[in-house]
């Protein structure tokens, strides 16, 4: 399906359904499809997102602000920490990106949330980072709704989710860095085709966005913590507003665009997302469960792993096409059993 025909089916799907899109009841088990788990990695801290330099996996700790590299044999070295980063809360060292040899970093330091960037130097087994450069900083950071997911699209630009850092204010105002998805260069510039002349905004009336992934006709999603009615997966448009604080879920009302998919906070909590064949795959933290939403039909989702490995932090497609899924359970929040916090791998089919 051509992403705009993909775009107008969602949000046909959110006209017709209009009791919330909250999904039906799924299957549940402890493999994701037919694959059962493979720890890649164990004894981690507080691990927040994963990335990929040349196949190599990188993983950002929240609270040591370390950058660990992981061997073929899941081992992990140091390969630097991040000057400057805090933990606060819900902040510190949080996701990574990785992009022409450089490893990006969203981080919230002092009182603000910023984005660097630092050369990665040397060859696996032995990779290091060099000195830090400022791409983008004074976003607002709080102890809650600091955001924080990096990627780069599929045209090339850098995206982050910020959150409204308890300002819930400032999702509404453009003006504002906070409560949104920022769309930039590679160098933190302003792309000439962003939707708001001069700013960085590329979507808004986000409260605690965590995760961004595009699917192959460059369809971008995007998962959202609510507050206590409904967790959101949206189709972002560009320019588009996501309703916070004004609504929150699926609301039918004017101006605003309406969740493809919602789920109660207790059962959801996403954070980090892939799409992987014809699906969304989302980790999800209080919920401990993987979701499945399949591409042609985002009202409906399959659940995977519930309270199987604990809080759910991040899931990415690995250089071989599987899904690695990210454990959260020692940051401060879970329940951490021996060997967490752990990398699990799946096979999941094109």
């Amino acid at each position: 399906m051509p992403g705009k025909a993909r775009l107008a089916a969602a949000a046909a799907v959110v006209g017709l359904v209009t009791t919330g899109c909250t999904a039906p009841p799924a299957q549940d088990g402890a493999a994701v499809g037919t694959s059962a788990a493979e720890i890649i990695a164990a004894g981690l801290d507080a691990p927040w997102s994963i990335a990929f330099h040349e196949g190599t996996p990188l993983v950002s700790e929240r609270d040591s602000a370390r950058i660990v590299e992981l061997d073929d044999d899941g081992v992990g070295r140091e390969a630097g920490v991040i000057g400057g980063a805090a933990n606060r809360g819900e902040g510190g060292l949080l996701g990574i990106a990785v992009q022409a040899g450089y490893l990006y970093t969203y981080l919230t330091a002092g009182g603000e949330n910023r984005i660097e960037r630092r050369e990665l130097s040397g060859a696996a087994g032995s990779l290091g980072l060099g000195l830090p450069e400022i791409i983008l900083d004074g976003i607002e950071a709080g102890s809650i709704h600091n955001g924080g997911r990096l990627a780069f699209g599929p045209d090339g630009m850098l995206y982050a989710t910020t959150g409204d850092a308890g300002n819930r204010g400032s999702a509404q105002d453009t003006d504002s860095l906070s409560g949104k998805i920022l769309r930039m260069m590679p160098d933190g510039g302003v792309p000439e085709d962003n939707p708001f002349p001069g700013s960085l905004v590329y979507s808004y009336g986000h409260r605690n966005p965590q995760g961004i992934a595009w699917d192959a006709e460059g369809v971008l999603y995007a998962s959202e913590f609510g507050q206590n009615t409904w967790d959101e997966l949206n189709v972002i448009q560009p320019g588009g507003n996501y309703g916070w604080p004004e609504v929150e879920g699926t609301a039918g009302a004017e101006g605003f665009i309406d969740p493809v998919q919602q789920w109660a906070p207790a059962d959801a909590s996403p954070s980090g997302i892939a799409v992987a064949g014809n699906s969304v795959y989302i980790a999800n933290l209080r919920g401990e469960r993987l979701l499945e939403v399949p591409l042609a039909g985002l009202d409906t989702s399959t659940v995977y792993l519930t309270r199987e490995y604990g809080r759910l932090r991040d899931v990415v497609r690995g250089p071989d096409g599987s899904l690695w899924v990210l454990t959260n359970n020692t940051d401060g929040r879970g329940n951490p059993e021996p060997g967490d916090d752990r990398i699990l791998r799946f096979d999941v089919s094109d």
